[in-house]
């Protein structure tokens, strides 16, 4: 049963980071594809209809961590306090510009909302990747300590940890290199015109960069925790998640060649997807790996409720499962097409 829950704990994140990562990498290209409101309108209407429903996989997260992995809730949160309200911060600095921009018919006004969204969907995306970069690192536990991380230390990755340091960064940056280039490929698909264009160029620069970055990362996690590719050989599952990898990278770079929109945002699904896979299995059965010493880490086994709890939650999860696609498909459906560019329907500019 454990096992189950810690399943569907890593499939709620990979959900939230690949159907909101392309809403979070459309948001942070959001001045490099388009340049006038006439084209910044046609992104926020491509990633209107399902941000908030994207969003849902994240509180999602923390209700499977609240139901099933309670002890890894309650030494995560007061560690990563303030990385938790910058991220707070951020989605509602998200939400509010997405929702806010348009209250006003005026350049001035819709400009400081585009430059909120663009720093609030930066952030969020270097936040979430540092999260990652912490996760697999690992934090100073302790036994009979309350642990709470500065925001950085002396930026080295042993001793005494802060959240950031020069391996959490670099895997900040990464994250924020492959949303984007997520996003962009959701914007040539949805968009047209000048925004389909700028789309399409931005998506042949970076993903070879993410290529490239992942070549990077991976070489740096070895030396931040090496036993971690060694329990990848011996998972299965490990194995499938690199085929996923290897066949979302296949179709990423083909369909780059022949112009094919779908067939380049379906492999960046497939690719993340893999990563996010790879990484859960390899590191399974660790949640919170200990840097001060492997016996003090909490694993999905120490740290879960007790079999009866985990079995009556097992009841309710499919039905909300099936309420969130329910309403997913019926939203996609509406909404599915590419944008069109309407002309302002508020006054002179």
């Amino acid at each position: 049963m454990v096992e189950l829950w810690f399943a569907i704990l890593c499939l709620m994140i990979t959900l939230f980071v690949v159907l909101g990562g392309w809403d979070i990498g459309a948001g942070a290209l959001h001045f490099l594809a388009a340049k006038n409101q006439e084209e910044r309108r046609a992104i926020i209407a491509a990633i209107g209809p399902l941000w908030t429903w994207n969003e849902v996989w994240l509180v999602a997260t923390g209700g499977v961590l609240f139901v099933a992995f309670p002890r890894v809730l309650a030494v995560a949160f007061p560690a990563y306090y303030l990385a938790l309200f910058l991220v707070l911060w951020t989605l509602i600095l998200r939400g509010i510009s997405l929702e806010f921009r348009e209250h006003i018919p005026s350049v001035l006004w819709r400009s400081f909302w585009d430059f909120v969204l663009v720093v609030a969907n930066v952030l969020l995306a270097i936040l979430f990747g540092a999260a990652i970069g912490n996760v697999v690192r690992g934090m100073p536990l302790r036994p009979g300590t309350p642990l709470s991380l500065p925001l950085f230390t002396d930026f080295g990755v042993r001793g005494m940890l802060g959240i950031l340091d020069w391996y959490t960064v670099s895997i900040a940056a990464f994250t924020l290199v492959c949303l984007c280039a997520h996003g962009a490929s959701y914007l040539s698909l949805k968009t047209e015109g000048e925004v389909y264009r700028r789309a399409k160029i931005l998506t042949k620069w970076l993903w070879p960069g993410t290529v490239f970055m992942l070549l990077v990362a991976s070489l740096e996690t070895e030396y931040v925790r090496p036993e971690l590719f060694a329990g990848m050989a011996a998972q299965p599952l490990a194995w499938a998640g690199l085929a996923a990898v290897a066949g979302g990278l296949a179709a990423i770079f083909t369909a780059l060649r022949s112009g094919a929109e779908a067939r380049v945002f379906w492999g960046g699904c497939v690719l993340i997807a893999g990563l996010l896979g790879t990484a859960a299995a390899g590191l399974f059965p660790v949640i919170l790996y200990s840097t001060i010493s492997p016996e003090y880490s909490i694993t999905a086994y120490n740290g879960s409720s007790d079999a009866s709890s985990l079995r009556a939650a097992g009841y309710w999860w499919p039905v909300a499962l099936v309420l969130a696609f329910s309403y997913f498909w019926f939203i996609g459906k509406h909404y599915r097409g590419r944008v069109r560019m309407l002309p302002e329907r508020h006054g002179t500019q």
